[in-house]
């Protein structure tokens, strides 16, 4: 069970012990992403988690960050979302009190030097380039542009070339001050630890006053405009045709989302999937194919991903929509939706075999939802949902109407394939 505590500054501290491990993972997460940057600073909150690890006035330079953590053996990394960014330690548990001074270190005392900021533009394009070179990854990206055109949602994490080669220290420090305050915060401690100690150290390292307290964290929200199939192709002289079909879903505090998440395992979210087992084991057409669900907090999608062979394509479209088509008109079986839910149960249970995974687990819902549900609660609202709502769900999003295709590969077939979809 997880205990939660609201610190004087505003930090939200919430506590998750594991006594059978030897480890601790402090976790700080704040809900601040791309969806919340203009134009102009578009990939300012990962360039910033990039900094983080640059060096603090304690700890100079990244080697002295590292090599300190090195040294115990510790798990470290950060990552930047749409709407949230991360930064963890994971440590043996005698090792607790060094993961709070590093984590807090990077946090409030970061030097964010002007040679650090201008050697990382170049690391940071590289990575950008890294990930448009590779279609599997890449194509995620084109498809919530296409989905979410118009909005900051369609923004991209590490953002274009273009403004980070030109994004300055002034406007980096600055976004840095604004949401990079205690009351912006959620701090996970999971693992084996002893609340006397977590206590005091949060207050050492977290307790302070930090940031104006007036800036709120807003977003614009999403508000679909869309009247038929929207779609993009990026065109690459690739053997294999990347594709991503997406639907809008529902926001992360939707209750159908339950029903949503079920219907993606029964879809294609194993190996005994419905589209696994038509359009790879019966048909030959892919290697990879899977579909699963995803919510932001004002909206949400169903995405279907698959690698298709680029000969074949138009065959491997049909039969992906007839599976649509079969799951609104007919829906799932009971020995379906009873295998998607036991699936889930034991994919839960392993994935929160240790301190990071469970760290993760309650701080998302601290952040999005302001919730501290156990898995056995979640667990149990999967297992209420019955056929007839699975059914339903199919039957709202499954439409033409909100239908998003992105494409990596050879032109050639594809635009004519795409002109006769139907659902």
């Amino acid at each position: 069970m997880a205990k939660k505590t609201k610190l004087k500054n505003g930090l939200t501290l919430i506590t998750a012990k594991i006594p059978q491990t030897e480890a601790v993972t402090v976790l700080v997460l704040l809900p601040v992403g791309s969806r919340y940057e203009d134009k102009k600073i578009n990939g300012a909150s990962h360039f910033l988690e990039h900094l983080m690890f640059k060096g603090t006035k304690k700890r100079p330079n990244s080697l002295l960050l590292t090599k300190i953590l090195d040294s115990v053996g510790a798990e470290y990394n950060a990552f930047t979302s749409k709407d949230h960014t991360g930064y963890y330690i994971k440590v043996a548990k005698e090792n607790l009190n060094l993961a709070f001074d590093v984590l807090s270190d990077m946090l409030f005392n970061s030097l964010f030097d002007a040679k650090e900021i201008e050697k990382e533009r170049g690391v940071i394009i590289e990575e950008i380039n890294m990930y448009q070179d590779n279609p599997l990854i890449h194509i995620q990206s084109i498809l919530e542009e296409v989905i979410f055109k118009g909005n900051n949602l369609a923004n991209q994490i590490a953002g274009p070339k273009e403004v980070i080669k030109k994004v300055t220290r002034d406007q980096l420090m600055d976004y840095a001050r604004r949401f990079y305050s205690p009351k912006n915060m959620v701090l996970v401690v999971s693992g084996n630890f002893k609340d006397d100690q977590v206590n005091k150290l949060t207050r050492q390292y977290f307790g302070q006053q930090i940031g104006s307290g007036k800036t709120k964290l807003k977003y614009e929200r999403f508000v679909s405009r869309q009247r038929g199939v929207q779609f993009r192709i990026e065109k690459k002289a690739t053997e294999q045709v990347q594709t991503c079909l997406g639907f809008l879903g529902y926001p992360i505090g939707d209750k159908r989302n339950y029903a949503l998440i079920l219907l993606s395992v029964i879809l294609g979210g194993n190996m005994s999937s419905r589209l696994f087992s038509v359009v790879r084991e019966q048909h030959g057409l892919a290697y990879y194919i899977k579909a699963e669900a995803g919510a932001y907090q004002d909206t949400g999608s169903l995405v279907i991903q698959a690698g298709l062979d680029r000969k074949r394509f138009d065959q491997a479209i049909k039969l992906i929509l007839s599976e649509l088509k079969k799951m609104k008109t007919d829906g799932v079986t009971k020995e379906e939706l009873k295998a998607a839910q036991n699936f889930l149960k034991g994919k839960i249970t392993l994935d929160l075999e240790d301190s990071e995974s469970v760290a993760d687990w309650y701080g998302k819902q601290q952040l999005f939802l302001n919730q501290l549900l156990t898995p056995q609660e979640k667990l149990k609202r999967l297992f209420a949902v019955k056929e007839n709502e699975i059914k339903k769900i199919a039957q709202e999003i499954f439409t033409i109407k909100r239908l998003n295709v992105a494409i990596i590969g050879p032109e050639q077939g594809i635009k004519s394939a795409l002109g006769k979809l139907s659902l």
